[in-house]
C-alpha cells in the first residue's frame, strides 16, 4: 500500500499514513445509486483514503496498525529478550511488541520509558501467548487475546466522548483477536491504567503499579490479599527472568 506523499505534515508520528483528526479507510467496494446513467445502480471499488474524523481527535484503526507493523517493526532495534519463557509462541510476538512499545512511548512520552520486556512478561501472565484466549468462553463480552482486553476497555479506548483525552484505538471485538491489534489496544490501555493509578497514588504511579492496575488487583495488593499477590508474583518471575536474560546476553 503506496502512501500519500500529500500526508506527511500533521502526523501524530511519522509511521502514521494519516494526519492528525484523519483515520484510514482501506480500499472496499462501494455502491453507486441508480441514475440516468445506469439505472440499476453499480459497483466500484473506492481505494485507500483517510477520512476525517467528527471530532478531530486522533484515531488508530485496524488497518493502519496493519501497515505500520509489516513497514517498520521488523527494524525497531529495542526488543524484549529472545526467550520463550517455556511458552509455545513465547517469542512469537517480540517484533510486535517492540514496535507498539517504541510507538506509544513516543507518541505519549513518558519520563521512564515502557520496557518491551515489561509487555512481554504481562502478555506471559495474562495470557500466555495465546492469541485466542478468551477469559469466560461463554461469554464474548470477557477478555480476550494476549493482553486480555475486555470488551467494556475496547469500547473506551474507542470512545472519543469518553475518559480518555486522546489517542485513540478503534477495534471490534474479532479484531482484537489479531496479536496486532491487541497489543497495540494493550500498550495504550496500559499507559491508560497508569494515569489511574497515578490519580489515585497522588504521585507518579511506576510501571510495575500500572500493571497491578491493569490487573485489577492493586487495591487487593496493599491489603496483602494472597490471590493479588499471587497474580503479580507471577508477573514479576517472568519479567525477572526476560531481564536476567538481557543481562546475560
Amino acid at each position: 500500500m503506496a502512501k500519500n506523499k500529500k500526508l506527511s505534515e500533521a502526523k501524530i508520528h511519522p509511521w502514521r499514513l494519516c494526519p492528525s483528526g484523519q483515520h484510514a479507510v482501506r480500499t472496499h467496494p462501494l455502491n453507486v445509486p441508480p441514475s440516468k446513467r445506469s439505472p440499476v445502480g453499480s459497483v466500484t471499488t473506492r481505494h485507500f483514503h483517510c477520512a476525517h474524523n467528527p471530532s478531530g481527535k486522533d484515531k488508530m484503526e485496524p488497518v493502519e496498525m496493519e501497515e505500520i507493523a509489516e513497514q517498520y517493526f521488523l527494524k525497531v532495534k529495542n526488543k524484549p529478550c529472545a526467550t520463550s519463557l517455556k511458552f509455545k509462541n513465547g517469542t512469537k510476538y517480540d517484533n510486535l511488541i517492540a514496535g507498539w512499545t517504541r510507538y506509544w512511548n513516543d507518541v505519549l512520552k513518558p519520563k521512564d520509558l515502557l520496557k518491551p520486556n515489561l509487555i512481554k512478561a504481562l502478555i506471559a501472565s495474562e495470557s500466555g501467548f495465546d492469541a485466542l484466549l478468551l477469559a469466560d468462553k461463554k461469554n464474548q463480552n470477557s477478555a480476550r487475546g494476549l493482553m486480555q482486553i475486555t470488551n467494556k476497555s475496547r469500547k473506551i479506548l474507542a470512545n472519543e466522548a469518553g475518559e480518555l483525552r486522546e489517542h485513540f484505538v478503534s477495534a471490534s471485538r474479532k479484531e482484537l483477536n489479531d496479536p496486532n491489534a491487541n497489543i497495540c489496544a494493550g500498550v495504550r490501555w496500559l499507559f491508560r491504567k497508569r494515569d489511574m493509578a497515578t490519580g489515585k497514588l497522588g504521585r507518579q504511579a511506576t510501571w510495575e503499579e500500572a500493571v497491578a492496575e491493569y490487573k485489577g488487583i492493586r487495591n487487593d495488593l496493599v491489603k496483602g490479599r494472597k490471590r493479588a499477590k499471587e497474580l503479580i508474583d507471577r508477573f514479576e518471575g517472568y519479567l525477572g527472568d526476560l531481564e536476567a536474560c538481557k543481562k546475560n546476553g
